[in-house]
Protein backbone atom coordinates (compact mmCIF):
# COMPACT_ATOMS: atom_id res chain seq x y z
CA UNK A 1 0.00 0.00 0.00
CA UNK A 2 1.26 3.56 -0.52
CA UNK A 3 2.03 5.42 1.67
CA UNK A 4 -0.32 8.95 1.06
CA UNK A 5 2.87 11.60 1.81
CA UNK A 6 2.98 15.29 2.50
CA UNK A 7 5.26 18.68 2.75
CA UNK A 8 5.21 21.36 5.05
CA UNK A 9 7.70 23.50 3.61
CA UNK A 10 9.16 26.68 5.60
CA UNK A 11 12.08 28.52 6.46
CA UNK A 12 11.22 27.65 10.36
CA UNK A 13 13.83 30.26 11.23
CA UNK A 14 12.96 29.17 14.36
CA UNK A 15 10.61 26.45 14.54
CA UNK A 16 7.82 27.48 17.18
CA UNK A 17 4.85 25.69 18.81
CA UNK A 18 2.52 26.86 16.12
CA UNK A 19 4.67 25.05 13.49
CA UNK A 20 4.85 21.67 15.81
CA UNK A 21 0.93 22.08 16.02
CA UNK A 22 1.01 21.78 12.24
CA UNK A 23 2.77 19.15 12.21
CA UNK A 24 1.38 16.75 15.12
CA UNK A 25 -2.21 17.63 13.27
CA UNK A 26 -0.41 16.74 9.63
CA UNK A 27 1.09 13.78 10.85
CA UNK A 28 -2.43 12.80 11.71
CA UNK A 29 -3.84 13.15 8.33
CA UNK A 30 -0.96 11.86 6.39
CA UNK A 31 1.27 8.40 6.88
CA UNK A 32 4.20 10.32 5.97
CA UNK A 33 5.12 14.31 6.60
CA UNK A 34 8.41 15.86 5.49
CA UNK A 35 9.12 19.02 7.16
CA UNK A 36 11.40 20.78 4.75
CA UNK A 37 13.34 23.37 5.46
CA UNK A 38 13.88 25.43 2.78
CA UNK A 39 17.48 27.13 1.97
CA UNK A 40 16.86 30.36 0.40
CA UNK A 41 20.61 32.42 0.11
CA UNK A 42 18.36 35.45 -0.54
CA UNK A 43 17.09 35.55 2.90
CA UNK A 44 18.51 37.00 5.91
CA UNK A 45 18.17 33.80 8.63
CA UNK A 46 18.62 34.12 12.32
CA UNK A 47 19.69 30.00 12.63
CA UNK A 48 21.69 28.25 9.60
CA UNK A 49 20.09 25.39 7.38
CA UNK A 50 21.32 22.69 9.52
CA UNK A 51 21.11 24.48 13.30
CA UNK A 52 16.83 24.83 12.13
CA UNK A 53 17.09 20.91 10.83
CA UNK A 54 18.34 19.98 14.40
CA UNK A 55 15.83 21.71 16.37
CA UNK A 56 12.43 20.27 14.05
CA UNK A 57 14.58 16.83 14.79
CA UNK A 58 14.77 17.24 18.52
CA UNK A 59 10.85 18.78 18.44
CA UNK A 60 9.54 16.07 16.41
CA UNK A 61 12.15 13.30 17.13
CA UNK A 62 9.29 10.75 18.50
CA UNK A 63 6.52 11.23 16.01
CA UNK A 64 6.22 8.08 13.80
CA UNK A 65 5.89 9.01 9.56
CA UNK A 66 7.64 12.60 10.44
CA UNK A 67 11.19 13.34 8.75
CA UNK A 68 13.20 16.33 8.50
CA UNK A 69 15.11 17.44 5.22
CA UNK A 70 16.30 20.70 3.23
CA UNK A 71 15.83 21.87 0.05
CA UNK A 72 16.28 24.61 -2.45
CA UNK A 73 13.91 25.39 -5.38
CA UNK A 74 10.68 25.06 -6.14
CA UNK A 75 8.52 23.47 -3.07
CA UNK A 76 6.41 21.47 -6.03
CA UNK A 77 9.30 19.94 -7.33
CA UNK A 78 10.90 18.88 -4.28
CA UNK A 79 7.73 17.61 -3.35
CA UNK A 80 7.13 15.71 -6.35
CA UNK A 81 11.10 14.24 -5.93
CA UNK A 82 9.47 12.94 -2.71
CA UNK A 83 6.16 11.55 -4.09
CA UNK A 84 3.64 13.46 -2.16
CA UNK A 85 0.05 14.12 -2.92
CA UNK A 86 0.39 17.13 -0.71
CA UNK A 87 1.84 20.23 0.21
CA UNK A 88 0.66 21.37 4.24
CA UNK A 89 0.28 25.33 4.63
CA UNK A 90 -0.67 27.18 7.40
CA UNK A 91 -3.59 29.67 7.83
CA UNK A 92 -3.32 32.13 10.52
CA UNK A 93 -4.98 35.17 9.61
CA UNK A 94 -7.50 36.76 7.32
CA UNK A 95 -4.59 37.88 5.64
CA UNK A 96 -2.79 34.90 5.00
CA UNK A 97 -5.26 33.44 2.75
CA UNK A 98 -4.77 35.40 -0.29
CA UNK A 99 -1.33 34.87 -0.17
CA UNK A 100 -1.73 30.88 0.07
CA UNK A 101 -4.37 31.01 -2.72
CA UNK A 102 -2.61 32.50 -4.94
CA UNK A 103 0.61 29.98 -4.23
CA UNK A 104 -1.81 27.16 -4.26
CA UNK A 105 -3.09 28.14 -7.68
CA UNK A 106 0.57 28.43 -8.92
CA UNK A 107 1.56 25.20 -7.53
CA UNK A 108 -1.31 23.61 -8.87
CA UNK A 109 -0.49 25.08 -12.48
CA UNK A 110 3.03 23.69 -12.25
CA UNK A 111 2.52 20.72 -11.00
CA UNK A 112 -1.53 19.53 -10.85
CA UNK A 113 -0.82 16.31 -9.03
CA UNK A 114 -0.07 17.68 -6.05
CA UNK A 115 -2.79 19.65 -3.35
CA UNK A 116 -2.45 22.02 -1.17
CA UNK A 117 -4.38 21.34 2.34
CA UNK A 118 -4.59 24.34 4.43
CA UNK A 119 -4.63 23.50 8.22
CA UNK A 120 -6.00 26.26 10.77
CA UNK A 121 -3.63 26.72 14.14
CA UNK A 122 -4.74 25.89 17.27
CA UNK A 123 -6.09 28.71 19.12
CA UNK A 124 -2.89 29.41 21.05
CA UNK A 125 -0.70 29.97 17.88
CA UNK A 126 -3.41 31.54 16.00
CA UNK A 127 -1.19 35.08 15.82
CA UNK A 128 2.26 33.31 16.43
CA UNK A 129 4.91 33.97 13.91
CA UNK A 130 9.22 32.67 13.82
CA UNK A 131 9.57 36.64 13.22
CA UNK A 132 7.88 38.07 16.49
CA UNK A 133 9.56 35.04 18.37
CA UNK A 134 13.25 36.76 17.24
CA UNK A 135 11.93 40.10 17.66
CA UNK A 136 10.85 39.53 21.32
CA UNK A 137 13.81 37.28 21.87
CA UNK A 138 16.09 40.17 20.62
CA UNK A 139 14.78 42.43 22.87
CA UNK A 140 15.39 39.98 25.88
CA UNK A 141 11.59 39.21 26.42
CA UNK A 142 10.43 35.29 27.30
CA UNK A 143 9.45 33.12 24.34
CA UNK A 144 8.82 29.93 26.79
CA UNK A 145 5.09 29.41 25.66
CA UNK A 146 6.06 30.55 21.87
CA UNK A 147 9.27 27.85 21.41
CA UNK A 148 10.32 24.80 23.13
CA UNK A 149 12.69 25.15 25.97
CA UNK A 150 15.69 23.81 23.51
CA UNK A 151 14.73 26.39 20.66
CA UNK A 152 14.07 28.60 23.32
CA UNK A 153 17.70 28.43 24.66
CA UNK A 154 18.98 28.23 21.00
CA UNK A 155 17.39 31.93 20.95
CA UNK A 156 18.84 33.16 24.15
CA UNK A 157 22.43 32.35 22.48
CA UNK A 158 21.92 33.93 19.28
CA UNK A 159 20.90 37.16 21.28
CA UNK A 160 23.64 37.19 24.10
CA UNK A 161 25.43 39.79 24.66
Amino acid sequence: MKKRTAVYAGSFDPPTLGHLDLIVRAAKIFDRVIVAVARNEAKQALFTVPERIEMLEEMTGDMAGVEIASFSGLTVDFARQKGAAALIRGLRVVSDFEFELSMAINNQKLNPDVDTVCLMPSEPYLFLSSRQVKEIASLGGKVGHYVTPAVEMRLRGKFAK
